[in-house]
């Protein structure tokens, strides 16, 4: 605790039970010792210190300036939630030896803390404010990743969804307040509905000053570069969202077939594709005898199973398939490997290893970092190959090259 340097005692428990003072050192009580060095050599128990004259004069003072400190003002802040029950637990608040490892299927003695489980449950659906759980250094500038204490949408009914909606305005109105440039969606932009909040955010606060991104052009260039060379034609298949629309419509101006299963989806592109070069890239079929496919939400077990032996599975989605295939290879969700100049970075994000972020994430340090004044939300898409370039630049690298 001495080493924390942050302030974990209220001012208030030294005025309600003033000889706590004699009793019980704080980190800035410690901190002069390690600058001053002939002061405050009490661990523990200051009440040594006092008694042979050791005490530092500037103890109570800088004690009380540590508190009064403002917050930190971060360039870009990461909004996201939790995503199972137990995933409270991995979290860097919650079990260190957890956080550092990627998110798994719940271990055995998580299941007898079940009763704390469900408390917290009931807590967040009845009160729940977005707090920070990490704060990282990149280059010249300061990241922050907040989370909203609600679970993953589905595990709520319809009208929670509304709650849930107000409490990302809250962390918008919030970000902005604060001076940040750019505030990432995280896991929030699932689903049609909310993947367009943040276009509805700012159409209803069109004064904002922080730029919204959902990342979804870097989550698309991250897959098309994951894309085996020499690929000809891939399956698309899941839930037809942003990504998987902007995807399609990459390949089929790269000149790779894209095969569809789904009627009403493949109708959609087919307009948009209508009159160009492209057009032909795009068709629609029941078959299963692509060697790659890329796929999304979604994708039931049975169609999985249908997939050719050797067949690459490569997700677009953020939250990774159950792999049901053992014939199958699946790729990780899109991410990129951290640079090691990017500091702090402690805890798994849920599922990826260790220094790997989601491109959703990553998208929005490079928005802060290149100082892109523009929202990417809703219908907005930024530019694919010049997010990809700077991705590189700035020292992220694919997984695929490791």
């Amino acid at each position: 605790m001495g080493h924390c340097n942050f302030e974990l005692i209220p001012k208030v428990a030294f005025k309600i039970f003033p000889p706590l003072k004699y009793l019980m050192y704080t980190p800035s009580y410690h901190s002069l010792h390690h600058t001053q060095f002939r002061t405050n050599y009490s661990l523990f128990m200051p009440f040594y210190d006092y008694i042979y004259g050791t005490l530092d004069k500037s103890t109570d003072t800088l004690f009380e300036t540590s508190l009064e400190r403002k917050d930190e003002s971060p360039t870009v802040v990461h909004l996201t939630h939790l995503t199972t029950p137990e995933s409270i637990y991995h979290m860097r608040l919650g079990f260190a030896s957890l956080a550092s490892k990627p998110y798994a299927a719940p271990k055995w003695y998580l299941r007898l803390l079940w009763p704390v489980t469900i408390s917290s449950m009931i807590i967040t659906w009845i009160y729940g404010k977005t707090f920070v759980v990490e704060r990282n250094v990149f280059k010249n500038i300061k990241l922050q990743t907040w989370a909203i204490p609600k679970y993953k949408i589905q595990y709520f009914m319809e009208w929670q969804k509304e709650a849930i909606n107000g409490l990302i305005e809250e962390a918008i109105l919030e970000v902005d307040g604060k001076g940040a440039k750019v505030l990432t969606l995280g896991l929030l932009n699932q689903g049609e509905e909310l993947n367009s909040c943040g276009e509805l955010f700012i159409r209803k606060y069109p004064k904002l000053k922080v730029k919204l991104v959902d990342g979804s052009s870097l989550a698309v260039a991250v897959v098309l570069n994951s894309i085996p060379k020499h690929t000809t034609q891939v399956a698309l298949r899941g839930n037809f969202d942003k990504v998987a629309h902007n995807l399609a419509l990459a390949l089929c101006h790269k000149g790779i077939q894209v095969v569809m299963s789904r009627p009403v989806d493949y109708s959609k592109l087919k307009m948009e594709l209508e009159a160009t070069d492209a057009e032909h890239m795009l068709s629609l079929s029941r078959s299963y005898s692509q060697t790659v496919w890329l796929i999304g939400d979604g994708l039931s077990k049975e169609e999985q199973l249908k997939a050719s032996k050797g067949t690459l599975l490569i997700p677009y989605s953020q939250f990774p398939p159950k792999k049901v295939h053992k014939g199958c290879s699946y790729h990780t969700t899109p991410a990129m490997l951290a640079p090691k100049h990017l500091e702090n970075v402690d805890s798994c994000e849920n599922w990826l290893p260790r220094r790997v972020m989601s491109a959703w994430r990553i998208a929005g340090i490079l928005h802060g970092i290149e100082g892109w004044n523009v929202n990417e939300c809703g219908n907005e898409m930024f530019n694919i190959d010049k997010i990809w370039q700077a991705s590189l630049q700035h020292g992220f690298t694919t997984l695929t090259n490791q």
